[in-house]
């Protein structure tokens, strides 16, 4: 057994297909399936991630338009399934949600799952989805439409009567009940980047990047740290997550060859440009968990030293919904079990 308390997360496939999964990959009742088995198997989390609209490369790469489920109406159904399980929006693209509508949308879910929810937001990944579907705001700054609307929720979930007035964002007078159960609801300000950093220790409870080492994530929470000191936040009050891909196998050539013959090679070639820039597929595989479940576990343990508390959202590499589903199943079963107390309870 491995001592430290860290919690894990399973991504449902919501809008997975053609990213990271093959087109067709899943039905919406396979993804409700899927968190419901994720309860019975002890994990601590469901996410769910979030598009509006199929990107370029996924165009691209299939003949066919993948389905994409939305996170939260697809939450609503899971709530009445399950009764412990967390649901997490692992991401939601902020800067395409109009935030009075969010914050209804949120507040209803945490009220229907009992107060199980964990908002994940972040920019978004990539810029042609925000530009078809917000072109009027083509020219914006992401990241300050991004601060502007977690700050806009904020107010929205928590004053009695809500007026926000930003660059981007603006409403007046806006009663919005019933708040949600959580006071205060947790925000996980998502990405990589030092904007993403600075935003989760002045404005949320927790930091959620993605695909990163354990130095570098231990880097990252000394600046989570800093920025909190500086803005009056304790940092303890802060959780830090983080999502990763998942690929086990019997022999760690096992576990790589599955990684790279997966659809989510294309998926980690299409941020090559971006929060994956300058990242080889070695580096990529060794700061992901992917190998045998003892390699695994010990990843985790270098997580858990250098300041995780949660592997949130995680993403299950299958070229079909039972390869993943056989994964989620490995990973339980021979990671989660080396970690007592981590469950969904």
């Amino acid at each position: 057994m491995h001592g430290g308390l860290v919690k894990f997360g399973v991504e449902i496939p919501t809008c997975t297909a053609g990213m990271m999964h093959p087109v067709p990959f899943a039905g919406v009742n396979d993804v409700v399936d899927t968190a419901v088995e994720a309860e019975q198997l002890g994990y601590y989390d469901a996410g769910g991630n979030d598009h509006l609209s199929t990107m370029q490369f996924v165009r691209d790469a299939w003949q066919s338009p993948p389905d994409y489920f939305e996170p939260l109406v697809t939450f609503a159904n899971i709530a009445a399934r399950t009764s412990v399980i967390r649901l997490t929006t692992g991401i939601m693209v902020l800067p395409m949600r109009q935030p009075v509508l969010l914050a209804k949308q949120v507040a209803t879910l945490d009220q229907l799952s009992g107060g199980r929810v964990i908002l994940g937001v972040a920019v978004g990944g990539y810029r042609d989805e925000f530009e078809s579907v917000m072109p009027d705001l083509k020219n914006a700054n992401r990241a300050e439409l991004t601060r502007e609307c977690i700050e806009a929720l904020r107010v929205l979930f928590e004053k009695p009567r809500s007026t926000y007035q930003g660059q981007y964002i603006r409403f007046e007078d806006v009663e919005s009940y019933p708040k949600p159960v959580q006071a205060p609801l947790p925000i996980y300000s998502g990405g990589n980047v030092e904007g993403s950093i600075r935003r989760a220790a002045e404005l949320c409870q927790g930091w959620l990047p993605a695909k990163m080492g354990p130095s570098a994530f231990r880097e990252g929470r000394n600046k989570l740290d800093s920025f909190a000191r500086r803005a009056g936040r304790d940092p303890a009050t802060i959780a830090t997550a983080l999502q990763s891909i998942v690929c086990l196998g019997r022999t760690t050539e096992e576990a790589r060859e599955t990684f790279v013959n997966s659809s989510f090679d294309l998926f980690r070639k299409s941020l090559q440009g971006t929060m994956m820039k300058g990242v080889d597929i070695d580096t990529y595989m060794d700061i992901n968990l992917v190998g045998t479940p003892d390699e695994v576990c010990a990843k985790v343990d270098a997580y858990r030293e250098a300041g995780l508390d949660h592997l949130c959202s995680l993403l299950f590499v299958g070229n079909t919904l039972d390869e993943m589903r056989a994964q989620i199943r490995a990973f339980s079963r021979y990671v989660i079990a080396e970690f007592p107390g981590t469950g969904s309870t």
